[in-house]
């Protein structure tokens, strides 16, 4: 069984700022792994991840399990795009 809970984020100022600059550095580092998985023809997470997951740490400040993620969402994203070429 799946539960979705609707919440409501009520951060400080100091909170606010650091939420807003992880989610741009969340979305910049995503869209240049979409640019690198597109020029390099690698579109698998793991093989994805040797080429992307150093620079987005060195690049964009992000810790470990957020750089795994953006690349993760990267490569749904475009399995998805492939699907639905396919079909």
């Amino acid at each position: 069984m799946k539960l979705v809970v609707q919440v409501r984020l009520l951060p400080t100022p100091e909170q606010a700022a650091a939420l807003e600059a992880t989610l741009r550095a969340v979305n910049d580092a995503a869209t240049w792994v979409a640019a690198l998985a597109h020029h390099q023809r690698v579109f698998r997470n793991y093989d994805l991840r040797k080429h992307a997951y150093g620079q987005i740490k060195d690049n964009y400040g992000l810790a470990a399990q957020a750089a795994q993620h953006v690349i993760k969402k990267v490569t749904d994203a475009y399995a998805t795009l492939h699907a639905n070429l396919r079909n």
